[in-house]
């Protein structure tokens, strides 16, 4: 199952798919991408602020069963 991935309050670019660089379509700012079973994605985010940032999967049954957590930025 694809699982779409989001950070709360923050835009982040794709670096890499698999070692592999994004398609084109992929290559601009984002908020939510769609990640595949056993896929890495390397992403690089830009963070405005100091503070918690929350990420998690996007499918509610995924975040209830442990796939979201956060980020502090200090």
């Amino acid at each position: 199952m694809i699982h779409p991935f989001h950070i709360h309050g923050a835009q982040f670019k794709i670096i890499s798919r698999n070692g592999e660089e994004p398609p084109k379509n992929e290559r601009g700012w984002k908020d939510t991408i769609s990640v595949d079973p056993d896929e890495t994605v390397k992403i690089a985010v830009q963070f405005d602020h100091k503070g918690v940032y929350m990420f998690h999967c996007h499918i509610l049954e995924h975040e209830d069963n442990g796939m979201m957590g956060q980020v502090k930025v200090e």
